[in-house]
């Protein structure tokens, strides 16, 4: 078995997918002069580093619980003309997570807010930032079911670790007492410490009376 063979096999058995799949391209513009040895191993070390780099970003995403894939340029800005594109495009530089800021959509159904918090939620996603997705009610059915259970306190501490968390959904069913303590609990050990993305067809206005404590409106007061 020649060495060249024995490279591919060793390439083969590190992982090194992307390299064995193009040495051949790099040892033909070596052999033409058109590369530098330095050049063609810096270039294919490249290759290996940017698909690793891409398969991290693909884990991320995907441990984000998403309900689809759509980033903010698979927005239609044009028929929405309420929306601000160059407020979304700003909150696209992820200044807000930086400074723990929380982001509240507030609109009727069909304008966009799933699409929007979620193409924030992958930006976040892509920059490593952990982030997670999730609807309000699977939310709320999660804590209820752990504080029957006598462990609140440990489901709301996994809830605020995440330095973004996406609730879809607020306000859509009807909100008990009950929900809207343990929501006004999550939201105050995430407030200042980590940033909520949150969709709703709430009007802001009537936050306080529903989770009865204006509090709450003060922390989304952006």
């Amino acid at each position: 078995m020649n060495n060249y063979i024995k490279l591919l096999n060793n390439l083969d058995e590190l992982g090194l997918i992307n390299i064995k799949n193009n040495i051949d391209t790099y040892l033909n513009l070596i052999n033409s002069g058109e590369k530098s040895v330095i050049d063609a191993l810096y270039e294919l070390s490249n290759l290996e580093l940017k698909s690793k780099q891409e398969k991290a970003i693909l884990a991320c995403v995907k441990t984000a619980n998403f309900p689809f894939l759509k980033e903010i340029d698979d927005f239609e800005f044009e028929f929405q003309p309420s929306i601000n594109k160059q407020q979304i495009l700003d909150l696209k530089s992820l200044r807000f997570v930086e400074n723990n800021e929380n982001i509240l959509f507030v609109g009727t159904p069909g304008v966009g807010k799933t699409h929007l918090a979620t193409s924030l939620g992958i930006e976040c996603a892509k920059h490593r930032y952990s982030t997670y997705f999730i609807h309000f009610q699977e939310l709320m059915a999660q804590l209820k079911k752990a504080l029957a259970e006598n462990r609140l306190e440990a489901r709301l501490k996994h809830f605020s670790k995440y330095k973004v968390l996406i609730i879809d959904e607020v306000g859509y069913l009807p909100i008990d007492i009950d929900t809207a303590n343990i929501f006004f609990q999550l939201i105050s050990k995430r407030y200042e410490k980590h940033s909520t993305i949150i969709t709703t067809n709430m009007p802001f206005s009537s936050w306080g009376e529903v989770f009865g404590s204006a509090t709450i409106m003060k922390i989304f007061c952006l």
